[in-house]
C-alpha cells in the first residue's frame, strides 16, 4: 500500500512538468491569459515563474532543499491566487475556478513538504512524521 501512495510524489512532480512546458512554449498565451497588465515586463513573470516551476521539480527530484522548494513554491502559489486570479474572480468563472485549482495546488504543495520533503535542515519547520518511507 505505501509503494502505492508513494507514487503521488512522483505524479504530483510529473503533473507539474506540464505547467513548465505551458510557460516555455506558449508563451504568448500565457501572457495574454494570465500576466495581469498592471505587471511590467510580462514575459519577464512568465518564464520567471516557469523557471520558478522548473527549479520546485529539479529539487523534488534529487532531494536537495526540497521541503525550502515547495515551501517557495507555496508562496508563488499563493501570489497567484491573491494577485491573479481573485482580482477578477466576481466577472470571470475561469478565474473564480482557477482559485479552487490553486488552493488545491498549494495544500497539494504543503503536504507534499511535510510527507515527501526530505531537507530537515530548515531551523523554522518542524519535520513531520511521515509513514510513507522516502
Amino acid at each position: 500500500m505505501n509503494k502505492i501512495i508513494s507514487l503521488g510524489r512522483w505524479l504530483f512532480l510529473l503533473s507539474l512538468t506540464l505547467y513548465v512546458f505551458l510557460h516555455f512554449a506558449l508563451a504568448d498565451f500565457g501572457v495574454k491569459e494570465f500576466v495581469p497588465t498592471y505587471l511590467p515586463f510580462p514575459y519577464v513573470w512568465n518564464y520567471f515563474t516557469g523557471v520558478c516551476i522548473l527549479a520546485f521539480i529539479i529539487s523534488g527530484l534529487v532531494g536537495r532543499l526540497d521541503k525550502l522548494a515547495a515551501l517557495l513554491f507555496a508562496l508563488y502559489l499563493v501570489l497567484v491566487i491573491l494577485l491573479v486570479h481573485v482580482p477578477d474572480a466576481g466577472s470571470s468563472q475561469q478565474d473564480f475556478q482557477n482559485i479552487f485549482r490553486g488552493l488545491n495546488m498549494l495544500g497539494a504543495t504543503l503536504m507534499y513538504a511535510g510527507a515527501f520533503a526530505r531537507d530537515q535542515w530548515l531551523p523554522f519547520a518542524v519535520p513531520a512524521k511521515s509513514v510513507i518511507p522516502h
